[in-house]
């Protein structure tokens, strides 16, 4: 049993951290089988926020409690960690479909190939450009051998890349300004305005 005074408010986000994931989880997995036309944006960004960014709050702010950081403290490093996991998601994405392989490990296109509705690829499909349709018309379909490139080059000019990293841009600023709310000396908050430049600038 952990004696420390805030393991009881820590244990609590823990539980509610757990049950969200499971909930992002399921509405991942339902996602997966629907088809391409019928997934909207919306969504995609609520499984990523249930996921990764109820991870990454729940850590910042169980960190927090155990600081003895009040609670208007913990909402806001919850807050900068939610945010911080979307960047890392929204970035993570693009990864998966432009990707260096050496530095991935992953061959080029591999999440286009097993036709995985991330972030960038629904943002293409329900941009209305003619790439969208090009892109809804590989993804009615089964993977084919060779089509990785046209798809990347689809998901490309519908918008999906340009709106994800931009995406990741205006979640990380929302999360350093979280940050500074919940501590607001810079030298303070070093080690997480390192975990902001990570997220916004890795590459695998």
């Amino acid at each position: 049993e952990d004696p420390h005074p805030a393991a009881p408010a820590a244990a609590a986000r823990l539980a509610a951290c757990v049950v969200e994931l499971c909930a992002g989880q399921q509405a991942d997995t339902a996602l997966e089988s629907r088809a391409p036309h019928e997934v909207t944006l919306a969504e995609v960004l609520a499984v990523a926020e249930a996921k990764t960014g109820a991870l990454l709050g729940c850590a910042c702010a169980v960190g927090a409690l155990y600081a003895g950081a009040d609670e208007e403290e913990v909402r806001a490093l919850d807050a900068f960690g939610r945010q911080a996991g979307m960047a890392f998601q929204l970035i993570d994405d693009v990864i998966g479909i432009w990707g260096d392989p050496e530095r991935t490990g992953k061959p080029a296109g591999a999440d286009l190939a097993a036709r995985k509705k991330s972030l960038p690829v629904v943002a293409a499909l329900t941009s209305g450009t003619p790439a969208a349709a090009e892109l809804a018309e590989l993804y009615a379909r089964p993977h084919q051998e060779g089509e990785e490139e046209r798809a990347t080059v689809a998901v490309e000019r519908a918008g999906g890349r340009d709106w994800a990293q931009s995406q990741a841009a205006d979640r990380m600023a929302q999360a350093v300004h979280e940050l500074s709310r919940a501590v607001p000396d810079p030298a303070a908050a070093g080690g997480l305005l390192a975990l902001a430049e990570f997220v916004t600038r890795r590459t695998s």
